[in-house]
């Protein structure tokens, strides 16, 4: 009974637990190696269902430590009770969770005759999966294994080539193999047990990718391996910490101005470029005109371009007028050189989908209506090059950001404003997620937050300088550019497309032995006619 109760529920939340912690702000990064074990030995010689379910339980113990951010965001901002912003983020917790329920449930089906799982097929589905929920939706691809590992930089560097997915199939492959040798010495042990083989040929080329991912790492992280870098520019970075319950009360606007222009002095005489965060202005850049033209005025003083970002409200177009959330670049003379609108928006953060069935919702930018999503990635002429801009939600989805490089951004900024996720965990999972774009893009990325983490971040991954999260202050820094296209600039999630043909290919060939109609568990074991499958 003490067996059968911890292979059903104790390891599926071990593996969830060990998760959580191997994300921020634990950071307990080689649990990752190690955390899904305790789920491919439970789900062993399970039937589907059953392994369905223990999947879905690791998922959720995992997901709702990863995503509790989602009841402070909702009650404290969407004024919505306790209860019921509880209730909303187990359902978002439960749906990411049915994607670790389904490796679970496929993996099982994927089996061989002797209920032996194997590796390379788990780490291919895994990916398979986490590209899917990336998209399913509008997609949140939030909380990615990958994503765990982003201090460890010999091994994140690979994902130049393959995106944090390819980061994700080392830890799962490193997973299934543990999981092999705890079952595999369990079953010598054990009275009457079978005894398990050990996969030494997989081991053998596990260890050897391994050692090919570090060494490449180790690698790209020397600086007699990387192009010259031709340009560099100064970023002074503006965090002013204005209490989101203030940021659209104009009883507060006068305040929030001049902290900007107080925080921007600090540092105008050492930069090429300021950057304010998401949504800075707390008035309508384009239509408050009073407003508008002191900020340009105080652009021209100062003589130094400033990126910033801004409702803006597009009133020629037919129909009532759109809301856009944008980012603008001024230049040294206060002259407007352009303009980006956000292209992912926020689900119930920017806009409520699905109204009439979450009519109890509110959104989290209050005060304002539905924002639209802008047309396209735009990548503007800044100083000493090209700059890309990416808006609060939009840097967690690798293709987006890739979209802006491939399009010649040299350099990219990324503003937001995370005051809604609290003293929670949010603002440095967040965080961790650029270090992966600037690795992926090779190029380096300077992020403005309200509230923090403002910091920067070079093409290597580096975290160079950063900011406390809710402190006021203004930050500087250097930004080199000029490194070389990559191959995941160059052809975006070509690895997760191998994943996905991997696994459809194992899974066409148990099924012409009938894995999927209950006949070919029933072969003999010994049977000399057996297929040995190599994933």
């Amino acid at each position: 009974m003490l067996r059968r109760f911890t292979h059903l529920l104790l390891l599926p939340v071990l593996s969830g637990t060990l998760l959580v912690l191997s994300f921020p702000t634990y950071d307990l990064d080689f649990l990752a190696w190690i955390a899904l074990a305790p789920l491919l030995i439970a789900i062993r010689e399970k039937p589907w269902k059953t392994a369905f379910g223990q999947g879905w339980l690791a998922g959720l113990v995992f997901f709702v430590g990863t995503l509790s951010w989602v009841i402070n965001a909702m009650h404290q901002y969407g004024k919505i009770p306790f209860p019921v912003s509880f209730f909303v983020m187990l359902l978002l917790a439960g749906y990411c969770a049915l994607f670790v329920a389904l490796f679970a449930a496929i993996l099982v089906a994927l089996t061989d005759a002797r209920g032996l799982l194997r590796p390379w097929t788990a780490a291919a589905l895994w990916v398979a999966l986490e590209w899917l929920r990336g998209h399913l939706f509008s997609g949140f691809p939030w909380a990615l294994l990958g994503y765990s590992q982003y201090h460890t930089l010999s091994v994140i560097q690979i994902a130049d080539v393959t995106g944090v997915y390819g980061v994700s199939f080392l830890l799962v492959l490193v997973n299934a193999l543990v999981a092999r040798f705890v079952e595999a010495l369990a079953s010598r042990v054990g009275r009457g047990a079978k005894p398990i083989p050990f996969p030494w040929v997989t081991v053998a080329l596990a260890a050897g990718l391994v050692a090919f991912v570090v060494d490449y790492g180790y690698w790209r992280l020397d600086p007699r391996n990387n192009p010259t870098n031709e340009h560099s520019l100064r970023i002074g970075l503006v965090q002013p910490n204005i209490d989101q319950a203030q940021k659209w009360d104009v009883a507060f606007r006068r305040q929030a101005i001049d902290r900007y222009k107080k925080l921007t002095a600090q540092v105008v005489q050492e930069v090429d470029l300021v950057v304010w965060p998401e949504a800075a202005t707390p008035f309508f850049f384009d239509v408050e005109t009073d407003y508008r033209e002191e900020l340009l005025r105080f652009v021209r003083e100062r003589g130094v371009p400033l990126l910033f970002g801004s409702p803006a409200l597009d009133s020629k177009s037919e129909g009532s007028p759109r809301l856009f959330n944008s980012a603008y670049l001024v230049s040294s003379t206060g002259t407007v050189l352009d303009r980006y609108d956000k292209v992912h928006l926020v689900p119930f953060g920017e806009y409520i989908p699905l109204k009439p069935v979450f009519f109890f919702l509110n959104k989290l930018v209050v005060g304002l209506g539905d924002f639209v999503p802008g047309s396209d990635p735009r990548v503007m002429s800044g100083p000493s090059g090209h700059l890309g801009v990416v808006i609060c939600f939009e840097v967690i989805f690798p293709d987006l950001v890739r979209q802006f490089v491939d399009r010649g951004a040299d350099y990219v900024v990324t503003i937001t404003n995370d005051a809604w996720f609290g003293r929670t965990s949010a603002p440095y999972q967040h965080f961790a997620m650029v270090v992966f774009r600037a690795v992926e893009n090779r190029v380096p990325f300077a992020r403005a937050a309200n509230t923090g983490i403002s910091g920067f971040i070079d093409a290597e991954g580096h975290i160079l300088r950063t900011t406390d999260i809710f402190v006021e202050g203004a930050l500087s820094g250097e930004v080199r550019i000029g490194g070389t296209r990559t191959i995941y600039t160059a052809y975006g999630d070509l690895f997760t497309l191998g994943c996905a043909i991997l696994t459809l290919f194992v899974a066409a060939r148990m099924w012409r032995q009938g894995a999927f109609r209950g006949d070919y568990a029933r072969r003999p074991e010994s049977s000399p006619s057996e297929p040995h499958y190599p994933f």
